[in-house]
């Protein structure tokens, strides 16, 4: 009987060895600029078989996931899927942001101190340095001892270097501009690899511009959008009317060039071209130390901004980058089973609808005049306390100049609440909170946590404004924007599939954070170093 026990224990403790040894080849993680939750919905009896619905249908769909701070911006968004954490301490607060120790703003992947590679511009001048905390990759590339590459591709700077962490052996973005090409940064090595000039001498992009943009179907069929030609759309420069087709050789002149690309569908067929190259030539999932490829489609972003979420341009979007996911899902079944490859599909944020459309439509919105709170603020600050105290002004966070309080000793949480107090009187300003609140007091529930999981103590400002429900900044006239803590902004898909994923869905709130952790316990490795999220309980039994 004693030599069965032993017998059993050593099976099952291979067993659980064996367990142990099994990873996926590969992970993949994509990141869709700006894409609301209910875009699934809405273009979903458009959508083929084997690209978004693909994945939902074998796959696992987190139907109630939402980012848990503010701002929803882009920066933020790709740092928190990849930290499993929110800027309150991966320190990404905003796109760019003030920097109180040395008086400017500065850039969320800004790096003075490396080169651009692949062109002379300063566009390459870029890197991690700015994001305070590891990344999901990051542990992978520890957790192999290296070996696990790491390679991040997208339109955006950020939106290939913050996913990519710190260790990574790439990441790549596109300069457009005279130049259109992929470009990276010294940070990662001293020259492009050869298989990069390759894509870059194929020159896709020049390809596509030089070819209008029309509708992938007739646009009588685009029912989920409004009308063509609206006054809720913006034009691209020199465009008479915000309407297909889209003539883009004779658009590029004055709209600089290349970079016209990344505001049209056609930035996301270059962004799948790049990232199969990149599969292809560094061998990514072809060994038995899981790689991890990220992948964000920046062109949503663009083309939302300009045209607004109604747009048949958005919905044209949307159809075609299903294509591109089709065809990029097609081309790693040929290379992994289900079983060796982990998938996930999510976006930065959201966007809200055209204000201008949803006051026309009797729904709240607004445009917020932040010149005048800004004139007005001074000038508050002047009679009051015969000073100017405002530093700056960006992403809603007021910066106090701290030397002239020092210097006249003034007791800075009473100018703090008496400055949120004065916002507060101002028309489309819903909430306001100052720092030293926001230091002591522990928020747990409703924006007010949002808030203070977007607060960075070191890097944030010393009173924290919020605009109501459907306002943005008076800026945009035509086209839309994101960052609050509202759920057009904060609800976007999560989609996983391939290894030890389930078929099915769930409604049980999820918040970005989770999706490292998610992987983390997938993979069997530390989480981010800073990691606030939990796993999904449905995605690890």
């Amino acid at each position: 009987m004693k030599r069965l026990v032993t017998v059993s224990l050593l099976f099952c403790s291979g067993l659980f060895v064996f367990a142990q040894q099994q990873k996926p080849k590969l992970v993949i993680g994509i990141v869709v600029d700006q894409m609301r939750y209910d875009y699934l919905d809405r273009y979903w009896n458009k959508f083929g078989n084997d690209g978004f619905k693909k994945i939902i249908n074998n796959g696992f769909n987190c139907k109630n996931t939402h980012y848990n701070y503010m701002p929803t911006y882009t920066g933020p968004g790709h740092a928190s899927i990849y930290t499993g954490t929110t800027p309150e301490n991966n320190g990404i607060i905003a796109n760019d942001w003030y920097d109180k120790k040395n008086k400017k703003m500065v850039y969320c992947a800004e790096d003075v101190t490396v080169k651009t590679i692949g062109s002379e511009s300063a566009a390459g001048l870029m890197s991690p340095k700015n994001m305070i905390t590891t990344t999901i990759t990051d542990q992978l590339k520890l957790n192999t001892n290296f070996k696990g590459k790491v390679i991040g591709i997208s339109l955006k700077d950020r939106g290939a270097i913050l996913p990519a962490g710190h260790k990574a052996d790439a990441a790549y973005w596109f300069e457009g501009g005279d130049t259109g090409k992929w470009i990276s940064s010294s940070y990662y090595f001293n020259e492009l690899p050869k298989w990069v000039n390759e894509v870059n001498k194929k020159n896709s992009a020049n390809t596509f511009l030089n070819s209008p943009w029309n509708t992938l179907l007739p646009i009588a069929e685009y029912t989920e959008s409004i009308a063509d030609n609206n006054t809720y759309e913006g034009t691209f420069s020199t465009e008479k009317t915000p309407t297909f087709p889209h003539h883009l050789p004779a658009l590029r002149d004055s709209n600089d060039n290349y970079s016209l690309i990344k505001s049209t569908p056609f930035g996301n067929n270059i962004t799948t071209e790049m990232a199969l190259a990149a599969l292809v030539a560094e061998n990514l999932g072809e060994d038995e130390i899981t790689d991890f490829l990220a992948i964000s489609y920046s062109s949503p972003d663009y083309i939302g901004h300009q045209f607004g979420p109604m747009s048949v341009e958005v919905e044209d979007t949307y159809l075609r980058l299903d294509k591109d996911l089709a065809t990029l899902f097609a081309f790693l079944e040929t290379k992994f089973k289900k079983d060796e490859l982990l998938l996930f599909i999510t976006a930065d944020h959201g966007a809200v609808d055209v204000p201008q459309y949803l006051i026309d439509n009797h729904i709240p919105a607004g445009y917020f005049n932040k010149l005048k709170m800004t004139t007005d603020l001074k000038a508050f600050c002047l009679t009051k306390w015969k000073v100017d105290l405002v530093e700056n002004i960006s992403n809603g966070n007021v910066f106090l100049n701290h030397e002239i309080i020092t210097k006249n000793g003034f007791n800075t949480s009473q100018i703090e609440q008496e400055i949120a107090n004065y916002l507060l009187t101002f028309e489309g300003v819903s909430q306001t909170f100052t720092a030293t609140t926001l230091k002591t007091t522990i928020i747990t529930e409703n924006i007010a946590a949002n808030i203070q999981r977007g607060f960075n103590q070191s890097r944030s400002g010393d009173v924290i404004y919020v605009l109501a429900s459907g306002w943005i900044n008076a800026g945009y006239k035509t086209g839309t924007t994101h960052g609050s803590p509202y759920r057009y902004d904060t609800h976007v898909p999560l989609l996983w599939y391939g290894y030890q994923i389930p078929t099915g869905a769930t409604a049980d709130k999820i918040i970005i954070p989770d999706i490292a952790a998610t992987i983390a316990i997938l993979l069997n490795i530390n989480a981010p170093s800073a990691c606030t999220g939990k796993p999904i309980k449905e995605l690890i039994k």
